[in-house]
């Protein structure tokens, strides 16, 4: 772990305007989905070297990479990226209430709501890497831990859970959910090692 400061906004912008850039493929994670993703490495119960890690940011083929500029342009992002990993580790070791999720926020009906789809989704792609190792958990009386995560993320949920994420209040609630329950999942895999 690097014991760089903490990204600057400045370079957090630079870090998301590349990846909405039109250098990212469609496949490419925003920075919702990275967030969620860098979460669930920083607190799963494998470590996962960024050399495994990076390319599925980009999209699940190795074409979907993005044409940098330069090698150091390359290094400069990913650099950026193991930042926000950093980060999150750090959150967790030293305040882990102080840990916030990047959700997206909009307007509906004069409300402000949460959006945690494309972090869930961000967070379960990063579960995927290590699927063995996350069963421990999902076979746990504390599986229900995941299940806000598993609504709002997964590719796709049984017919009888469309009902729960049909309007953006019920995902906003269970972005409260998730939020609560990230935490606990820290804290389940701490007792693990």
């Amino acid at each position: 772990m690097s014991s760089e400061p903490l990204l600057s906004e400045k370079e957090f912008d630079e870090l998301d305007n590349f990846l909405m850039s039109d250098r990212c493929g469609d496949e490419s994670m925003a920075m919702d989905a990275l967030h969620g993703y860098l979460t669930a490495i920083a607190i799963g119960p494998e470590k996962i070297d960024q050399t495994e890690w990076l390319t599925r940011v980009w999209g699940p083929e190795p074409e979907d990479a993005p044409e940098f500029s330069s090698p150091e342009e390359a290094r400069h992002i990913s650099h950026l990226m193991q930042r926000v990993l950093d980060e999150i580790i750090i959150t967790f070791e030293v305040a882990p209430k102080d840990f916030e999720p990047l959700f997206c926020e909009f307007e509906w009906q004069k409300k402000q709501v949460l959006d945690a789809e494309a972090w869930c989704w961000g967070f379960l792609e990063a579960v995927s890497l290590r699927t063995p190792a996350w069963k421990v958990l999902r076979d746990s009386p504390q599986a229900n831990l995941l299940r806000a995560i598993d609504l709002l993320g997964a590719e796709e949920i049984e017919e009888s859970e469309v009902v729960l994420v049909d309007d953006p209040v019920k995902c906003h609630k269970l972005a409260i959910e998730v939020e609560a329950s990230i935490p606990q999942i820290q804290r389940f895999w701490a007792q693990q090692a």
